[in-house]
């Protein structure tokens, strides 16, 4: 890792307004896990913890950055029930401009670099079919894991944001804040629907610190005992006035209830009335995972693209 440069918040900022670029012409092409949503949550909430096994490259052409890769290197992964995870392999998330798109190999073979000798996954966008060739000319292939009912593949989701229903909560519950009810109970919400996690109050510290996150657009639903039995994120991209949901998660006593589903409708509502026209959302996308797929098709989403997870076994 000393001769490997770490990823930091100015360089998240930079690959955001990338994923806003390619957002604008050809957001079928934007990665998973490269939107920029996702960008700013998965920084946010990991590089504390994380981020000294985060190394990246960058590349320019005239002042503008045109791709990057980021790795994820093997770690030792601290759950809140006390379990330790160790992560043997390493994961790539990249993008390319697709003006530029064969500084793929190049990415390839930094990231091959960086991993050498371990079990390397990677998941590049379904629909971009030159990329998918070069990786696969680079000695990747379908991640086993992928397949099947059960498999681990991820679908993009997406609606415009006219002609919305009105939100229905259950008698006594309530819609609040991330700025109202403080960051001890948004971590506790957030815990309490995806336990065990690695989720902490620094971990929540990243996110609020990211330049994308705002407390208005964090809304979760309080319970009449005061439990805050869901919540999401809502993640603004003002230059393409679209916004993401990125997570959702409901508290396993107050599931199957229509919590989640109001609460989608209220945040759409608030990312409309925020100059979002469209919004997305990412669910696994197998025949075996149909809850969460449901949850959003529900509400008015649809099937926009989906990933290829691809693997390179170790060597």
């Amino acid at each position: 890792m000393t001769n490997l440069e770490l990823l930091t918040a100015a360089d998240v900022r930079l690959m955001q307004g990338l994923a806003q670029r390619v957002t604008a012409t050809r957001p079928d092409l934007v990665n998973a896990d490269a939107a920029f949503g996702e960008l700013a949550w998965n920084w946010g909430k990991g590089h504390a913890a994380d981020g000294a096994t985060w190394p990246r490259r960058l590349w320019f052409s005239d002042g503008d950055l045109i791709a990057w890769a980021w790795a994820h290197l093997p770690r030792r992964v601290r759950l809140s029930d006390g379990s330790v995870k160790d992560v043997t392999g390493a994961h790539l998330v990249y993008q390319v401009h697709p003006d530029h798109a064969g500084l793929v190999d190049e990415v390839i073979d930094w990231y091959d670099g960086t991993a050498a000798g371990l079990e390397r996954t990677v998941v590049p966008g379904a629909a971009d079919a030159f990329a998918l060739e070069r990786w696969a000319a680079h000695g990747y292939g379908t991640d086993p894991s992928s397949l099947g009912d059960t498999g681990s593949w991820t679908l993009l989701n997406e609606r415009d944001l006219t002609d919305l229903e009105r939100p229905v909560l259950p008698d006594g519950f309530r819609f609040r804040t991330a700025d109202e009810v403080g960051p001890q109970a948004a971590v506790r919400a957030h815990l309490d629907a995806w336990a065990p996690s690695a989720y902490t109050i620094e971990s929540y510290r990243g996110v609020r610190d990211t330049e994308a996150y705002r407390g208005d657009l964090h809304v979760l639903v309080e319970a009449p005992d005061g439990t805050l039995a869901s919540s999401t994120i809502m993640w603004l991209d003002e230059a393409n006035r679209t916004a993401q949901f990125e997570p959702v998660g409901t508290h396993r006593d107050h599931r199957r209830r229509g919590l989640a589903r109001a609460m989608l409708l209220h945040g759409m509502h608030l990312a409309r009335a925020a100059g979002a026209t469209h919004m997305t959302v990412a669910c696994l996308g197998a025949p075996g995972h149909p809850r969460a797929r449901g949850l959003y098709h529900g509400v008015g989403f649809r099937e926009f693209t989906r990933d290829a997870p691809l693997v390179k076994t170790a060597g």
